[in-house]
Order: C-alpha cells, then sequence, then structure tokens
C-alpha cells in the first residue's frame, strides 16, 4: 500500500518535502525509502552523518504510528492522500517541494484545475471583506474553484462568498489537522466547505495551529493555484510572501486589488502592482490574464480531449474525441457565444456537471470563455 510509506516519510520527525524527495529519489520509490539504511540516509544531502541515525530513529518511530493514524482518519470521515494517488492535485505536484501527504474532508474535482486563491489580512476593512466576498462570488459563479487558508478576515470572507454561489467550489487549506477548528468560530463555515468542496492540510492529526505552520500552508494555497488575488495586506503579510511565492516560485499569475493610498492595508497589493501584478478590478482582469496549465498537468488530463486543437488542414474543425456529456454541450452551443444557465437548459445538465465538464473542455482547447461567463466552440 503505497500511502503508507508516504504517510510514514510525512510523520517522521526531522525530514520535510525537499529532502523527503530527495531520499525517494535516491533510493527509487518511497517504499524502499522507510527502508533506506544509515549509508544512505548518510548520502541525502540535508541529512548527512550527523542526523542519519536521528532519522532512521524516527522513521521506525513513525512506522508504529501508521495505524493509529490511518484509523482515527477513517473515523473521522478523513481521507489521506499520497503523491502516487490519481486525486491528488495536479498542481501541486509541480512545485518544487510539493507535500508528501494531503488529509482532505471533502472532495476534490476536476474542475478545480481551474482554481483561483484569494489571499489578505485577518484584520480586514470593511470594504476589504466585501471586495473578498465579491470576488469570490464572480469566479465561482464563473465556474472557477475558490482556493483560501480558512483564517478570520479575507479568507473566511472569500470561502463566504465562493459557496454563496449556488454551484460555487471552495478549498480551504489550513495551517494545522484537519480535526483542529482553528478559528473556532468558523466550525460551521468548515463543515459547509467540506460540503462543497475540501477542506486540507498537510499536517498529521492533531497538529495544533502553530505560526510556524502557516508559511508551509501558503505555499499549498498557491500550488493549487493558477493564480493568486492580494486584497489588503500590510508589507510584511503572509499574503504578500503567498503571493510572491506564486510568481518567483511557482510561475502562477499575481493579481493585486487597489485601495485608499491612507489605508495600510493597501500597502502590500500597491507594493504587488508596483512590482508586476495585473491591477484587478473586475472579473475579466482576471479571467483573460490567467496563464495557461503548465505542460505536465495539461498532458494528464482526460484522453477524452485532444491537448490542442490540430489546425493541421486548414479549415476544417479538429477530430475530437468527446464524452456523450461534453458532446451534448458541444451540440448545445450555437455561432454565437452561450451562457452557463442556456446550456443547463439545452443539455438537461446539472449545473455542477456543466460547470465541471466545461472546465475540461476550455482547458484542453475545445471551446473557449466569451465575454465573461459566456463559452463558445473554439473557432
Amino acid at each position: 500500500m503505497a500511502l503508507k510509506h508516504w504517510l510514514q516519510l510525512s510523520l517522521t520527525d526531522g525530514i520535510g518535502p525537499i529532502m523527503a524527495t530527495r531520499l525517494i529519489a535516491a533510493a527509487g520509490s518511497a517504499e524502499a525509502a522507510v527502508e533506506a539504511d544509515i549509508k544512505l540516509l548518510q548520502s541525502i544531502d540535508g541529512i548527512g552523518q550527523v542526523k542519519a541515525r536521528q532519522v532512521r530513529d524516527a522513521m521506525k518511530k513513525a512506522a508504529g504510528d501508521l495505524d493509529r493514524e490511518l484509523t482515527e482518519a477513517a473515523e473521522m470521515g478523513i481521507t489521506i492522500l499520497c503523491q502516487e494517488d490519481a486525486a491528488y492535485p495536479p498542481l501541486l505536484r509541480t512545485i518544487p517541494d510539493p507535500p508528501l501527504v494531503l488529509y482532505l474532508k471533502g472532495t476534490f474535482e476536476s474542475r478545480d484545475l481551474n482554481a483561483v486563491a484569494i489571499v489578505g489580512s485577518r484584520k480586514c476593512s470593511f470594504y476589504g471583506r466585501e471586495q473578498a466576498d465579491r470576488f469570490a462570488g464572480l469566479l465561482a459563479s464563473a465556474g472557477v474553484t475558490v482556493i483560501s487558508g480558512g483564517a478570520r478576515g479575507i479568507d473566511s470572507a472569500a470561502h463566504r462568498g465562493a459557496i454563496a454561489s449556488p454551484q460555487g467550489r471552495t478549498i480551504a487549506v489550513l495551517g494545522c489537522g484537519v480535526d483542529e477548528i482553528y478559528p473556532p468560530e468558523n466550525a460551521d463555515l468548515f463543515d459547509q466547505i467540506a460540503e462543497r468542496g475540501a477542506v486540507v492540510s498537510e499536517f498529521p492529526l492533531g497538529t495544533p495551529p502553530l505560526r510556524e505552520n502557516f508559511p508551509r500552508r501558503n505555499r499549498i494555497i498557491s500550488g493549487m493555484s493558477r493564480g493568486v488575488l492580494v486584497i489588503e495586506a500590510d508589507e510584511k503579510s503572509g499574503a504578500l510572501i503567498t503571493a510572491r511565492q506564486a510568481a518567483d516560485d511557482h510561475g502562477r499569475t499575481v493579481f493585486a486589488l487597489p485601495g485608499r493610498v491612507d489605508n495600510p492595508l493597501a500597502a502590500g497589493p500597491h507594493a504587488l502592482i508596483r512590482d508586476g501584478a495585473v491591477l484587478t478590478t473586475n472579473l475579466e482582469d482576471i479571467l483573460d490574464n490567467l496563464g495557461p496549465l503548465p505542460a505536465i498537468v495539461a498532458e494528464a488530463l482526460p484522453e477524452s480531449l485532444p491537448a490542442e486543437p490540430s489546425n493541421s488542414d486548414a479549415g476544417l474543425r479538429p477530430v475530437v474525441s468527446l464524452t456523450a456529456r461534453q458532446q451534448a454541450l458541444i451540440d448545445a452551443m450555437d455561432s454565437d457565444p452561450v451562457d452557463v444557465d442556456t446550456l443547463i437548459g439545452r443539455t438537461d445538465l446539472s449545473a455542477a456537471v456543466v460547470l465541471q465538464e466545461l472546465t475540461l473542455l476550455s482547458l484542453r482547447g475545445a471551446v473557449e470563455r466569451v465575454d465573461g461567463q459566456k463559452y463558445a466552440r473554439r473557432r
């Protein structure tokens, strides 16, 4: 069972995702990595002779904790995913230090590939909370999954704005175990998120919300997203760290909402705009500036659609192998752009199915988004 080996590495004190990845590469697999001898451990950059025996002892201790962790997760309805699982978020695999495992309450869907993060200050203004709610609702209505950190302020407003949309999805990435409720007043919100998306963490069950956990959490928020929108953050905010990591380490597009020049919380977004972030005032600013999917992710999309439309025969539509639901959506499209509600009425498919299939069709180049929330066959 591959999961046990990945989970054992994740539970091992003294090694993080980067060091564990080096060990797996040297050993050849996660299964071989957990059986690594002292000589192999000493050869790993970051472990060496000093830490090798400590890591070996910690790995043995982690082996004894596996069954309890798996049993407790199952009892609480929590799924644990490792990097070998098909459900592990493909965008997250592309960052330099993806989590070895993810603890999940709720579900991931294929349309979560089309995700945007909204981050910002815990101590936001009414304007900031209002705009986080507004942009989250607009993105959710356009079929985009909204990702944030489940914290007070901007994060909570973004999650609530997303689930206020009838078919909206949102994902909360926590800086504690998914069985820990932090902040405590968000207990009901996290239950709603798990029903309409997912609550996610890389930290073992029972992990408290320690300060040092949040920078690690932030890389997951960025890594799962195609872009990051910053709404209100001072110049030392963790939201700025997330944004700069998204741009510099993950190759994601950064968006920033301008604010009043006399508001200290506008300093962060203004600095990002100065440094090249997309100045954002409406939905189209985001949708029109999302970067392409990384090639490795595009190649992993379902084989029923081509990676790119073929233009080898001028004037001919590409030959595309579609599922029945995807063909029904294509057939329901006119020469003019069609909105989602019209497609739902013409196909008798549910709104969730329509949004999910449109995400796949658009990511693979079979349809294109036009005028915000309308779609057309790609010409």
